[in-house]
């Protein structure tokens, strides 16, 4: 079985989210922590947040990468029991069974994302559109056996430089662009 993990490849997940997820935190979508505001008025981190951020389920910290891990039947547990917890400590599920069927819900929608081989990286891209929040999945795969990934170059701008850019971001034509 194969589940999804956090990774940081630089720093930027510390500058971009309010809480950055740890390395190697099991890992779910996490659309549900949007479930009671509306995403058009996020603004900043938070709106970084919604739009591209995986939840970590230790630290409920948020991730710009998941990767496709190995796991077992124990760490599968591992990670249902830890995100039940925090739906009930955090956001307020009204006891640990429903908190336990949700959190089994989250864990088999984060393995339904895993159909690519170990190590493959998932990048998430969230948008309002008029029947509710979609949500588009992508898939970074390294260039070549043992190469690994290469950390992007981020530069720092101020909220109003940032809502002006397009919210699309192709990171497969990225990478063909610079030849990697």
């Amino acid at each position: 079985m194969k589940l999804l993990r956090t990774i940081r490849l630089d720093p930027s997940d510390t500058f971009v989210f309010a809480r950055a997820a740890e390395p190697g935190e099991w890992a779910v979508s996490g659309a549900f922590a949007f479930w009671d505001c509306d995403p058009a008025t996020l603004t900043g981190k938070a709106r970084a947040a919604f739009r591209s951020g995986f939840l970590g389920i230790d630290s409920l910290g948020r991730s710009t990468l998941a990767q496709i891990v190995e796991a077992s039947a124990a760490d599968r547990e591992t990670a249902v029991t830890q995100l039940a917890e925090r739906l009930v400590d955090h956001f307020g599920a009204p006891d640990l069974d429903a908190a336990r069927a949700a959190a089994e819900e989250e864990i088999a929608f984060a393995e339904s994302l895993c159909v690519h081989p170990a190590d493959t990286l998932i990048a998430v891209q969230r948008t309002v559109e008029a029947d509710g929040v979609r949500e588009a999945f992508r898939s970074l795969h390294p260039r070549q056996a043992g190469s690994g990934f290469r950390a992007f170059s981020f530069l720092e701008t101020d909220e109003a430089d940032e809502e002006a850019q397009d919210d699309a971001v192709d990171l497969i034509a990225l990478a063909k662009e610079s030849g990697r």
